[in-house]
Parts: structure tokens; sequence; C-alpha cells
């Protein structure tokens, strides 16, 4: 509850600061403002080499302006080219606290925005300025001082898209854009398709299927705007690409099979389509002793990458019945045994004398995952 008092004493403060914000001529606005005499950090010319991490940042700090000649002033960050004058900067930020506080915290990403619009090229250093714009009412003025900042900048974009699809004569779907095959979504700006590629026809990636979009292709290490690419094999193909630093990875896969662990036994599983490989009726038969009644099972990848392996990420039991039981991770380390890491076959009496479904599923509408059904 509030007293009297309080509320007095409430009125009183409030009344204060009316007053402390008035100059001696009795309702006259305190307009007084100076410049900021003293930037503090970054020092000048400091080097910065841009990381593609959201946490990654630089500090900025200035001395505040002298309340005795000025009274209480906001604050903004300017940006300009090298050799610009700050009449008209670049790039400008308030300062934390709406202004009020001496300092502020720029994210890489936006010290890469900046330095674009300096035009610092993608993966090149270069310099710009920055300097603090103390403000009051109408008011503004520059600090005297001026500090370089030399940037490396992200290999990556600015621009970078929410979707992707891969799309021309040489995928699944075709060079109808309306056909454009989704790659999965990683993380922000990452995303990877398992499909399949026909040798020396034109695919391509866009950041939609209708409307205005962006095109994307592939070259040397670099992804870079327009543009088409070929594939030298035809055959299933992973790509890896990372908008926010530019660049990409690939690989031809050439087989995936199942994998027994005891007998060492691979089942082949021809890829069927959009992402998706597997058999259906498929009879496992001459296993004996443990080969057949050891359950454990994963899978295999062979690319020009290597042999890795696809298993589960934490398990060592029978079926569930859970969807999450399917679920699969690629490791590099092959090898015979990974306890904890694999699933078990659905039968108690071996795996010889049955007939098995089994999909082997790296869509990208959906988990990794796979299914093993005894017909």
């Amino acid at each position: 509850m509030m007293y009297k008092s309080d509320i007095m004493i409430a009125l009183i403060t409030l009344l204060a600061a009316l007053f402390a914000s008035c100059s001696d001529n009795m309702g006259t606005p305190d307009d007084r403002l100076v410049a900021v005499t003293s930037l503090i950090e970054p020092m000048d010319a400091r080097e910065v080499v841009l990381e593609p991490s959201v946490s990654a940042a630089l500090y900025f700090e200035w001395d505040y302006v002298n309340p005795g000649e000025a009274g209480v002033a906001t604050y903004r960050i300017a940006f300009d080219n090298a050799d610009g004058d700050f009449s008209s900067p670049i790039y400008i930020i308030t300062a934390d606290n709406n202004g009020l506080a001496n300092h502020v915290t720029v994210s890489h990403r936006d010290l890469n925005k900046i330095a674009g619009k300096a035009g610092i090229n993608p993966s090149a250093t270069g310099t710009i300025k920055w300097t603090v714009l103390s403000s009051k009412g109408t008011k503004t003025m520059k600090s005297s001082q001026e500090y370089n900042l030399v940037i490396t900048r992200l290999a990556g974009f600015e621009d970078i898209p929410m979707e992707l699809f891969i799309t021309g004569e040489a995928t699944e779907g075709g060079a109808d854009i309306s056909n454009a095959i989704a790659m999965k979504n990683l993380a922000e700006g990452e995303f990877e398709i398992y499909t399949r590629l026909t040798a020396g026809q034109p695919f391509k990636f866009v950041s939609g299927k209708s409307g205005e979009s962006t095109t994307y292709s592939l070259t040397d290490d670099n992804i870079v705007i327009d543009g088409s690419s070929e594939v030298p094999l035809t055959g299933v193909y992973k790509f890896y690409i990372n908008f926010e630093i530019g660049s990409y990875t690939t690989k031809h896969i050439s087989k995936v099979s199942l994998f027994l662990n005891w007998s060492q036994l691979y089942i082949e599983l021809p890829y069927i389509g959009s992402g998706v490989w597997g058999v259906a009726d498929y009879e496992i038969s001459g296993l004996s002793g443990n080969d057949n009644t050891d359950d454990r099972y994963k899978f295999r990848m062979e690319s020009s990458e290597g042999e890795t392996e696809w298993r589960a990420a934490d398990n060592d039991s029978k079926p569930t019945g859970a969807p999450e039981y399917y679920y699969m991770v690629e490791r590099t380390n092959v090898t015979q045994w990974t306890d904890g890491q694999i699933w078990k076959s659905p039968a108690s009496d071996g795996w010889s004398g049955k007939r098995y479904d089994i999909t082997f599923s790296l869509n990208p509408d959906g988990p990794y995952t796979h299914n093993l059904v005894i017909k």
C-alpha cells in the first residue's frame, strides 16, 4: 500500500527531475550538448576476424559527455567507409539502455553487414571507421575522435535463405521449379540433402519454388549467386550447404547396406528415390549359430569420403514401438562392436528363414530413420 507520504516523495522527485532538465530560464528546455571526447574500445586500428557463431560479438565503449556541460545525453554509434566523413553514415546503432549507456555490444553478424555496406567483399579484409554521436532533442554532435576498425569478413551471405530447394534437369524433380525438392534445414543457414543426380545435366539451388527467388550454384569450394552446376557421375549425392560461412561439402554415395553385427553380413539396399534406400520381401537364409541368433544390427554407407556407419544415438534394446527407436545418426568410427548404439531384430528366433521389408530413409521431410519389418 502507498501512503500519502510516499506519494508526496514521488511527486517531489518527479518535479525535481523536471526542474533539473530546465535551465535558469524557467520553462526553457536544457538543450546544452557537447561531443564525446574519448573513444575507449575497441582501440584504433583494431583487427577483427569475424566468426559465424551467433554469440560472437564486439564490445564498444566511450566516455560520457560532461554532465556539467551538457546534462544527460543519449548516444549512438556510427559507422562509415574508411574515407567517409560521417555526414551520411552507412550504419547507426543505438547504445545500450535505450541510448543512455556509454557502451553497446555489436554482433559479428551485424559487423559483417556493415563491412558489406562499406564495399568489403566476403572473406576479404578492409577498413571501416566508427565514432559516437551524442544527442539531445533535435541536436546531434559527432565525437572529435574517429577510430578505424580492420575487419575480415565472413565468407557467407548477408541475406540467408529461410529454406532451400534443389532443381534442374539433373535432379529427381526435373527442371520444373514447382517440383523442386526441399532440403533439410539443420540450423539457420545450414541445409543438406541426399538425392540422385544425372551426370552432364544442370542443377541449381533456389530459395523458393515460386515468385521471386534467389538462385545459387557451386564453384570450387564456394556457393555463388546464379548459375548452375553439374556432377561428373550419375548417382546419389549428399550436399551440405552453409550460407553462414559460404561453403559446401559433397560426397558421392555408392552403397548403403544393412549390417549384422555378429556375422558381419552386408545386405545391400538399392536406392529407391527421395533419399530412401530399401528392399521388399528380402529373404535372409543360411545363417547358423551366433551368426543367426545375435540380433544386433546397424547400417553402413560407402561413399567418395570412405565408409561410415548409421547407428542409434543411444539404444541397446528390442523395438519399443516408438518412432524414435528407429532414428539414426551418422558416425565415422567404423567398427564391428558399438554396444549402446545399435538396434535389435524384433524376432527372438534368429535372422534366417524370414522375409523382410527394410527401408533406410534420409528423406529431408522428417527425422533420419529406418524400418525393419518381418513379413
